[in-house]
This record gives structure tokens, C-alpha cells and sequence, in this order.
């Protein structure tokens, strides 16, 4: 298998506007990030991915830019940005950036020359399409809800756009706007940064005629998802970025695929084949999702997760490469998801970084996951800021005349803002983040859970998380080793063996809060001689039969 830095890093997400405030006015900016990087440096992460800092409306906050060549108002200025890279540069990190080409701002000066008529020269940078019948061209639904098409009255026409309808989609159809794409990102990458996270990027070749959903009985709306996720031209278009772009430099890539399976992976990320180094995959993710989406709260099976992580482990190894999360600023606290946020936080935070920074692939940290950071329980809709949440609210409570309290415990389970309430710094007012008010709140458990807490604890999550970090540059096996599930049927321990060249490596969790009989299984030869990492306090050399504790993890190696 082929060598490379990015698969031996480990990469931390910044959500800027949540991370630190340098100047009080309640958001973060690239400057409190400046601040902070010696803790980072510190934790041991080798990339930095930095959610939009663009110059944006903040409609879908940062994920509608309206210039591409700017920086938000809010954040600082295009100075402070060179200077965070050459500071973490200096550090002798790397930093990727979002790179949002499926759609951009309605407010941005493509589309405002777009809409001013059907023969303008930007017209053809979007998706424009007349009504039918009276209506919609098509009966897609947006991801945000609500029809995928907007009116332009001044034309007369409808624009497509799957999310918002602040967020226009992009025509990817047109040469001239791929070229601006491609020109604007290596305008980026002479800035110095080291490559993209790509937002949506499977969703940019929709099918030719835009066809008609199926509408599930009780909607108004079909999931268009089939006619744009994957679609006939992506491979076309993602071969051409990089002969045109990423050829160029030496960078790393990752896109962000809904719907991705792992055929579709091993094309997207097979270096012959010159697309993207890695996928993020969101198959794992909905495994508490019952039918109806998101939404639809179910617990976890814990041989569902097993089984997916393992079909994903065995398609790519030495085809393509995996990127490991559990967390994003999209996603709910793991801790609170599959773990125990209670009586056992810091164990099941432990646990969970030990399953996933043990497989193969780039382990990706979002802010707070290193020091156990939780869901958060708002008094009120009205502390909620994320537009997907509150579109949720208004279409079921609102609209619908469904029951509040029902929809507030999805809404606690799986909103967005689970992962956007602040970093917590500190005890201090505000968790530490802000000496103003905070553009949303902060959770109130920072008292007991917060950065500051946790790096002078040398038992905490934080140095766990530092541990993990040092034994993956340290041992190769936990970046290129080969993997094998155990216990495949258990539903309550996710073990498995990684194996390289002469060397094994025994990965044993517990995802309980039960005291679990762990017996390895006849037929796998180890013998261990080294405890790599645990969570708890060990008293005991036996690494074949013994008696795992709640939510507990160990590794050996021979």
C-alpha cells in the first residue's frame, strides 16, 4: 500500500463561528483560532479543517458563500487568514479548507447577474427551468424541506436549489463555470493552504431532464436524491479537477458523499483512477434512523454498526482510503449518541475514540469531541439557530399540528446545533469563549466539562485522545494494517484484530454500561506481550478471557 502523509494524520475540525471569540462580540473568529493552536499542537493533531470562513449571508451559516475571495466580516479579514496559516505552518501542521462548489448564495454576483435575464452571460451558471403545468418543474424536495425550486417572477422561470433556497445550485454542465471553479481554487491553494474538505461534491452532475421523484404516501415532495446523488458526469468532472488543480499540488482531499456506497468509494478514492484521496460516507450515521429519515429516532444495533464499519474496512483497504468520524458540525455529540453523556462520560468517550482512531483511515476530531463535549437540551425552539432545525419545527409543530414534546426529543437527539453550541474553554462566564453574549448558547455543563479542566487532568479525555494520537505516528500497523472483525454476532462488544507485516494489534470495546465476559475466539492466534491503551485502571494481564467493564476499551499488540 502506497505511503502518504494524509493518511497518517489526524485531523481536527474547526467550527469557526463556535470556537473562540477574540474580540467579545459573542462569534468566533480566525483570530481566537490563532490563540488556540498551541492546544492544538499540543493534542497532536497534523491538519486543521476549517469550516467557511467566505464572505456569506449566513443563511445555512458559512455554507452559503456569497464570495468566494473573501473573508466574512464576522471572522476577521484575508491578513488574519494568511497569518493562520502560516502560524499553523509554523507548528508544522496543515490546513484544509471547505471548498462549496455544488451551490453558492443567492446573494453572490453570479446569480445576481443571473436572474437579471434569461440571455445574460451568468445565466447558465445555474439551474433554471420553467414551470409545469403551473407548478414546479419537478417534485423534488430540498434536504432543508419544502419544494427544491424557487419563482423568479422577474423571469419567470424556477431556480433548483437542494438546500435552501438562499443557496442556488451551480450548473456543472457549463465549461466557463467549472473553469471559475477551478481557478478560484488554485488561487486558494498559492495561498498556501493544503487542500479541501468538498461540501456535497457527489451531488454536482444532476441526470439530463431533472425526472420526476416518488412521492411517499402522506408527503407532497419526492426525494429527488437518485437523480443527482452520483450522477452520470461526476467522475468526468472530479478527473478534471484534478488534472486542472489538484495535480498541481501536493494536497490532501476529502468529499462529503450522501449517499455514497462503497463500489461508488472505491472509484471516488482508487489513486489510478485520479479523483479524491477519501470520502466521508454517511452510511454509519443513520443507523439510529429509523424509516423516515433523520428524524425518526431508533436505538443503535450495535452489530449494525459492526457490520457496516467492517463492509467499509474490508471494500477499500488497499483500493482507496477511509476518513473515521463520528463527529461534525452536522452530527450530534457521540457521547450523548452512542455512548452514556452520564455516569459513564468519560469512559464511553474514551471508548468510542478507541474504536474508531484504531481502524483504518484518517481519524477526523471535531472540536469538543477531545474533551467529552455533550448534547445540548434548549429550554426553548426559539434558542435553536440552525435553519434545519427550525424548518423541522415549523413543518411538524407549526404547520403540521403535531405534538411539541415528541418533536423536541428529535430535535434533542439530532439537531445540528448539538455540535454548534460553543467550545468550552474554561469555568469562566460564557465557558471562556466570549466576554459578550454568544450568538447561541452555551451548554451548562461547561462548569464540569471544559478544556481547560481537562488539560490539567492527565487522566482525561483530552490526554486520552493525545495518546491515541502519538500511537498512530508511532506504530504503522494502526495506520496500514489490515483488518479483521471478531464476534461478529455479540451485541454488546465491537473487538477486532489489525494486522501488518509480523505484527497483530487486539482491539477489545465494551458499548455497555454492563459488566461483559470478553473470551477470544479459538481459532485467532495472539499472544499478547505489550497493553498498548486502556481506559480503565488494569490489574490483570489476561487479554483472552476476562471481564470487560462498562464502556471499556483496550488495545494490545504482539
Amino acid at each position: 500500500m502506497q505511503k502518504n502523509w494524509w493518511k497518517e494524520s489526524v485531523v481536527y475540525q474547526i467550527y469557526p463561528r463556535s470556537f473562540f471569540d477574540s474580540n467579545g462580540d459573542g462569534i468566533g473568529d480566525i483570530r481566537g483560532i490563532i490563540k488556540k493552536l498551541d492546544y492544538l499542537k499540543y493534542l497532536g493533531v497534523n491538519v486543521i479543517w476549517l469550516s467557511p470562513v467566505y464572505e456569506s449571508p449566513n443563511d445555512d451559516n458559512g455554507y452559503d458563500i456569497s464570495n468566494y475571495h473573501k473573508i466574512m466580516d464576522e471572522f476577521g479579514t484575508m491578513d488574519d487568514l494568511v497569518e493562520l496559516i502560516n502560524e499553523i505552518h509554523a507548528r508544522g501542521m496543515k490546513l484544509i479548507m471547505d471548498l462549496v462548489v455544488n451551490h453558492t448564495s443567492d446573494e453572490h454576483e453570479w446569480f445576481q447577474q443571473a436572474r437579471k435575464s434569461k440571455d445574460n452571460p451568468y445565466r447558465d451558471y445555474y439551474i433554471w427551468r420553467p414551470g409545469k403545468d403551473g407548478k414546479e418543474p419537478n417534485n423534488w424536495r430540498s434536504n432543508f424541506g419544502g419544494s427544491a425550486w424557487e419563482y423568479d417572477p422577474d423571469t419567470d422561470e424556477y431556480y433548483l436549489h437542494l438546500f435552501s433556497k438562499k443557496q442556488p445550485d451551480l450548473n456543472w454542465e457549463n465549461p466557463k463555470l467549472r473553469e471559475e471553479i477551478y481557478k478560484m481554487m488554485r488561487w486558494w491553494l498559492d495561498k498556501g493552504i493544503d487542500g479541501f474538505r468538498m461540501d456535497v461534491i457527489n451531488f454536482i452532475s444532476k441526470v439530463p431532464g431533472l425526472p420526476d421523484g416518488k412521492i411517499k404516501p402522506g408527503e407532497t415532495y419526492a426525494s429527488g436524491s437518485k437523480f443527482y446523488r452520483n450522477g452520470p458526469r461526476i467522475h468526468e468532472y472530479l478527473q478534471e479537477m484534478h488534472e486542472q488543480v489538484l495535480s498541481k499540488y501536493d494536497v490532501m482531499t476529502v468529499g462529503e458523499m450522501p449517499g455514497v456506497d462503497v463500489e461508488e468509494a472505491k472509484k471516488y478514492t482508487n489513486p489510478e483512477r485520479k479523483e479524491l484521496n477519501m470520502v466521508f460516507t454517511f452510511e454509519h450515521m443513520s443507523l439510529d434512523s429509523g424509516p423516515y429519515g433523520k428524524w425518526d429516532l431508533k436505538p443503535l444495533m450495535l452489530t449494525d454498526l459492526k457490520e457496516n464499519l467492517t463492509k467499509w474496512q474490508k471494500g477499500l483497504n488497499g483500493i482507496g482510503w477511509n476518513s473515521l468520524y463520528w463527529n461534525n458540525h452536522d452530527q450530534p455529540r457521540i457521547v450523548s449518541r452512542f455512548g452514556d453523556d452520564g455516569k459513564y462520560r468519560v469512559e464511553s468517550a474514551k471508548m468510542l475514540a478507541t474504536c474508531l482512531h484504531m481502524l483504518q483511515g484518517t481519524p477526523y476530531i471535531y472540536q469538543g469531541e477531545e474533551i467529552g463535549m455533550t448534547n445540548i437540551r434548549f429550554d426553548s425552539i426559539e434558542d435553536y439557530r440552525d435553519i434545519e432545525t427550525l424548518n423541522l419545527y415549523r413543518e411538524k409543530v407549526i404547520v403540521g399540528n403535531e405534538e411539541p414534546e415528541q418533536v423536541m426529543e428529535s430535535i434533542y437527539a439530532k439537531s445540528r446545533d448539538n455540535a454548534r453550541t460553543p467550545l468550552q474553554w474554561s469555568d469562566n462566564p460564557q465557558a471562556g469563549f466570549t466576554t459578550g453574549e454568544p450568538w447561541i448558547k452555551v451548554n451548562p455543563n461547561y462548569k464540569e466539562i471544559n478544556a481547560k479542566q481537562s488539560v490539567e487532568d492527565p487522566n482525561s479525555i483530552y490526554h486520552y485522545y493525545r495518546k491515541l494520537i502519538q500511537l498512530r505516528k508511532q506504530y504503522p500497523i494502526i495506520v496500514y494494517g489490515d483488518y479483521q472483525l471478531l464476534l461478529p454476532e455479540h451485541e454488546q462488544i465491537f473487538a477486532y484484530l489489525r494486522i501488518y507485516q509480523d505484527q497483530k494489534l487486539l482491539v477489545i470495546t465494551n458499548f455497555s454500561e454492563d459488566n461483559i465476559p470478553f473470551e477470544l475466539p479459538v481459532d485467532v492466534e495472539f499472544s499478547a506481550n505489550d497493553l498498548l491503551i486502556s481506559n480503565y485502571e488494569m490489574n490483570d494481564n489476561n487479554f483472552n478471557k476476562f471481564i470487560l467493564r462498562p464502556y471499556e476499551a483496550r488495545v494490545y499488540l504482539v
